[in-house]
C-alpha cells in the first residue's frame, strides 16, 4: 500500500505560482549565475525566479554539477567497448571482469574543501566516492587517493598533507574499506589549492547493476540516512570558483562526515537492492537533493513532486533553500519498488536510519517542491539539469612553449652520479610514501593481495573466484604542463603499464581532470589538448573512460590580485583483471641470481623529468617520444609474461628513470644488482641512467626462464635487453660514460626518509 503524506500525493494545479519573492537579475550572482545565464533561467521559468529556484538552477549550472565547459570536450572521449556494463552518465561506471562479475569505479575531487579544511574535506571524499559505488548495487572493495601539494619544507604543505591524511584514514578505516594504493606529488602550483582526488571499486553480480532512476510514474521516493543540516551549504558553487585568502569564510560549505552511520547506510542499502525493494538509487551529492531527485527525474524523463517539510533535519528553522541546497553527508534516495514501500520502510528502519517517503513520481516533467500545502519551488526538469555549454578559445602560452623547445645541450652532466641517485630517491614525487599509507588499513576485507608499495598497481582478489582486479591512479603534471596533449596520453600510459607490471589486462578508465579557470584561453588550451591525448591514448589501449569527474577553478587569488592555478592535471584511474590471481608479479628483487631484463624500445630523454627538475632547476624539454603501438605491444606482452608464469617480479620505468627503478626494487627486496645499460639507450650517461621513457619496463627472472621470455618477447616484435644479474649488497649501473654504484642501505636511507620526518 502506498504511503499518503500531505500534498504531495495530492494533484495540485500546474502552474501555480510559487512561495517567494521573485529575485531580480542584479542578484543573479548571489546564486552562481551570470546575467546571461539568469535570462535564460526567465525564459525556461516564463518568469523571474524566487530566490530557492535560483539558487536550484545556480548549483546544478555550477561547473561542479553542470560540467558547462568541460562537456562538449568530454563527448569526444571513447566510452565504448565490450567489456562496458555501463559507461558515463551513472554514479559509476561498470565493466565486466568474468563469471558474471562487474567492477564499479570512478574517480572524484575534493580539492577545494580540503583547502580549508583538509581533514573533512578528504574524509567526505571518500564518503562521497563510496556512496557512488553502493549506489550502483556493488560492495566497496577499495579506496585509491591521488593527492597533490606544495613544497613539502613548507608548513602550510605539511599541515594539509597531515589533515588530508588523517582524513582519509579515520573515514576509510573506520567503514571498513581498505585504501590500497595512490600517489602523492608535491609541485609549489599546489601550495595553497591542493589537490585530493578518490577513487573507489566495488564488485557486484551483473544482475544486482542498479541505475539512478526514478523509474515509473506513481514510484515513490524515499529519503534515507543522515538528517539534513546546514553543513556544505553552497558547495557545487564554492567548488566552481578561486580559492582566495577569503575562502576561510566557506568552511560551511564544508560537509561534516560520519563514517559509522554510512556503513549502515551501506548495508541496508545493499541488502534493499538484494531483496528486489528498489527501482532506483541515488547518491546525495554535490547540491544534495537537488541534484539527486533532479538527476533521477531526468534519466527517467519524468517529473517530481517533492515535500520539503518531510525531510528530516538536525537543526531548527531550516528554510526549504537551506534543506534543497545542504550537502549534509551520508544520505541516499531511494524509489521504492511499487507495493513494497512499507517492506522497504521496515528495512531501513532496521537499520536505525531515517526513512521518510518524500516525493512521488509524475509525468508533468517537472521539479515542483511543496513545503506543507505551499508550492515554493516549480521547474521544468530538463533545462534544471541541462546546463548551459560553452566552447571556448584555447591558445598556448608562449613561454610554455619556448620551455618545451628550450635546449638541453647546457646541461652539464654531473661529476657525482652517486649522489644523484639518492638525491632522486630522496624527492619527495620518488621517495618511499610507507609513511602515509602504513596510516590505512589496507588488509581489511582480507582481498588485498599486492599490497601498497609492493608492486605498481594494487591487486585484489575476488573471493569465491581465482580472478582478481587491480587499479592504479597516475599523472605527471609536468608532463601535461609543457605538452598537454602528449602528457595526458603518457597518463594513460603509464597507468597501463603499471597494471601490466602486476599482470593485469587493462579495462577501463576513470579520470579527474584538474585544471584552473576555464575561461582563462592557456588553461582552455590545456584542458582541450589534454582531452584529446586521453582520447588517443584510450583508443589505442582498448580503455574505455566510463565516468570520471572534472575540477575546475583550481587556482588561488592571492590578496595582490595576482593569480596562480595548479598545473594542469588530469589524474587517471584504471583497473583491469588477472585471470589467476595468484600469478602476479611485486616489485622487489626476489632472489639472488636471478636475471635483469629491460623490455621495450623507449629511449630515456632528458626532457621534463624529475632528474631535470631536481637536479638541475629546470622544468623544461619535451616529454618522452610516444609510440602508442610500442606502449600496447609491452603492456600486452608484460601482462601475459606475468599472466603465463615466467615473471613474477617487474616494474615500469617511470619517475626518475632506469637507475631509480632498479634501485627500487633492490630496496624492496634487500638485495643488490649489478647491471650494464645498452650503450646505445641514450646520448648520455645521465639520459641512461636518469632519463624517462614512454614504454620501458623491468624484469627479474631465474636463467632458466629466459629462453620463454625471449620467444614472447620475439613473437610481440618488443625487444628485450639483458642487463645483468640481481646480488650483492649494492646498487651498481653501468652506462656509457657513467655509472652509479651505491650501497642498498645508503639508498634505503634516503628513500624511506623524506616522507616520514614530514610527517613526523
Amino acid at each position: 500500500m502506498t504511503p499518503r503524506i500531505g500534498h504531495v500525493w495530492t494533484e495540485a494545479p500546474l502552474g501555480a505560482l510559487p512561495v517567494g519573492a521573485p529575485v531580480a537579475g542584479d542578484r543573479a550572482a548571489t546564486f552562481g549565475l551570470d546575467a546571461a545565464e539568469f535570462a535564460q533561467v526567465v525564459g525556461h521559468l516564463g518568469r523571474a525566479p524566487n530566490a530557492l529556484e535560483a539558487a536550484m538552477f545556480g548549483a546544478l549550472w555550477s561547473e561542479h554539477c553542470g560540467y558547462k565547459n568541460s562537456r562538449p570536450l568530454l563527448r569526444r572521449l571513447p566510452t565504448e567497448g565490450p567489456q562496458v556494463l555501463q559507461g558515463p552518465g551513472e554514479n559509476a561506471g561498470v565493466v565486466d571482469v568474468g563469471e558474471g562479475w562487474g567492477l564499479a569505479f570512478k574517480m572524484e575531487s575534493h580539492n577545494h574543501p580540503s583547502a580549508v579544511e583538509p581533514v573533512q574535506g578528504a574524509a567526505t571524499g571518500v564518503g562521497g566516492i563510496l556512496r557512488d559505488i553502493f549506489a550502483m548495487g556493488a560492495r566497496p572493495i577499495a579506496i585509491l587517493d591521488a593527492l597533490r601539494f606544495g613544497d613539502l619544507t613548507d608548513e602550510r604543505t605539511r599541515y594539509l598533507l597531515h589533515g588530508v591524511v588523517e582524513g582519509i584514514a579515520a573515514y576509510g578505516n573506520a567503514i571498513g574499506v581498505p585504501t590500497v594504493g595512490g600517489e602523492i606529488a608535491f609541485h609549489p602550483s599546489y601550495q595553497e589549492n591542493p589537490l585530493v582526488n578518490v577513487m573507489a571499486l566495488g564488485l557486484l553480480r551483473h544482475e544486482d547493476l542498479q541505475s539512478g532512476t526514478v523509474g515509473a510514474v506513481g514510484r515513490v521516493l524515499l529519503y534515507v540516512g543522515s538528517k539534513t543540516g546546514r553543513d556544505g551549504l553552497g558547495g557545487a558553487v564554492f567548488a566552481s570558483a578561486d580559492l582566495s585568502a577569503d575562502s576561510d569564510a566557506d568552511r560551511p560549505a564544508v560537509q561534516v562526515g560520519d563514517p559509522f552511520l554510512e556503513k549502515l547506510l551501506l548495508e541496508a542499502c545493499l541488502e534493499a537492492i538484494a531483496a528486489g525493494l528498489v527501482d532506483g538509487v541515488q547518491d546525495m551529492g554535490a547540491a544534495g537533493i537537488t541534484s539527486s531527485v533532479g538527476e533521477m527525474a531526468h534519466r527517467a524523463g519524468l517529473g517530481v513532486d517533492f515535500d520539503v517539510g518531510r525531510v528530516p533535519r538536525r537543526e531548527t528553522g531550516m528554510t526549504p533553500l537551506e534543506v534543497m541546497l545542504s550537502e549534509s553527508q551520508e544520505r541516499m534516495v531511494l524509489t521504492a519498488a511499487p507495493g513494497r514501500e512499507r517492506e522497504l520502510i521496515a528495512l531501513l528502519e532496521k537499520w536505525e536510519l531515517d526513512a521518510v517517503p518524500v516525493g512521488i513520481v509524475r509525468d508533468h516533467g517537472r521539479f515542483r517542491i511543496f513545503d506543507g500545502d505551499d508550492l515554493v519551488g516549480d521547474m521544468p526538469v530538463a533545462p534544471l539539469n541541462e546546463a548551459p555549454t560553452y566552447v571556448r578559445e584555447g591558445r598556448e602560452d608562449p613561454a610554455v612553449a619556448a620551455a618545451r623547445e628550450r635546449s638541453l645541450d647546457d646541461v652539464l652532466v654531473p661529476t657525482d652520479l652517486d649522489s644523484v641517485l639518492t638525491d632522486l630517491l630522496a624527492h619527495p614525487d620518488i621517495a618511499s610514501k610507507r609513511a602515509v599509507y602504513r596510516r590505512y588499513d589496507h588488509q581489511v576485507m582480507t582481498n588485498t593481495v599486492v599490497v601498497p608499495g609492493a608492486g605498481d598497481a594494487a591487486v585484489l582478489r575476488i573471493k569465491g573466484s581465482s580472478r582478481g582486479v587491480a587499479a592504479t591512479v597516475d599523472c605527471n603534471a609536468r608532463y601535461v604542463y609543457l605538452a598537454p596533449r602528449r602528457g595526458a596520453a603518457l597518463a594513460v600510459v603509464e597507468a597501463a603499464r603499471n597494471l601490466a607490471a602486476v599482470g593485469a589486462t587493462p579495462l577501463g578508465v576513470t579520470d579527474n581532470l584538474n585544471f584552473g579557470n576555464p575561461t582563462v584561453p592557456e588553461v582552455y588550451f590545456q584542458m582541450s589538448e589534454a582531452v584529446e591525448g586521453l582520447r588517443e591514448a584510450c583508443l589505442a589501449l582498448r580503455t574505455p573512460v566510463t565516468g570520471g569527474n572534472v575540477s575546475l577553478y583550481n587556482q588561488y587569488r592571492a590578496p595582490d590580485g595576482r593569480v596562480r592555478a595548479v598545473l594542469p592535471t588530469p589524474t587517471v584511474g584504471m583497473v583491469g583483471v588477472l585471470p589467476d590471481v595468484r600469478r602476479r608479479a611485486l616489485m622487489a628483487f626476489e632472489r639472488d641470481g636471478d636475471e635483469v631484463w629491460l623490455l621495450g624500445a623507449g629511449r630515456p630523454t632528458l626532457g621534463a623529468t624529475t632528474y631535470l627538475a631536481a637536479v638541475h632547476g629546470l622544468e623544461a624539454g619535451a616529454p618522452p617520444e610516444l609510440d602508442l603501438a610500442a606502449v600496447d605491444r609491452l603492456v600486452t606482452t608484460l601482462a601475459s609474461l606475468v599472466q603465463d608464469g615466467v615473471v613474477a617480479t617487474a616494474h615500469d620505468v617511470g619517475d626518475g628513470g632506469v637507475a631509480v627503478a632498479l634501485a627500487e626494487m633492490a630496496i624492496l627486496g634487500n638485495r643488490g644488482v649489478d647491471a650494464a645499460l645498452p650503450k646505445d639507450l641514450a646520448e648520455r650517461p645521465d639520459a641512461a641512467l636518469f632519463g624517462e621513457a614512454a614504454d620501458l619496463a623491468l624484469v627479474a627472472l631465474p636463467a632458466d626462464r629466459t629462453d620463454a621470455l625471449r620467444r614472447a618477447c620475439a613473437a610481440a616484435g618488443l625487444p628485450a635487453r639483458r642487463l645483468g644479474a640481481v646480488g650483492g649488497d649494492a646498487i651498481r649501473v653501468g652506462a656509457d660514460g657513467g655509472a652509479v654504484a651505491v650501497p642498498v642501505a645508503v639508498a634505503r636511507a634516503a628513500f624511506e626518509g623524506t616522507i616520514e620526518r614530514a610527517l613526523a
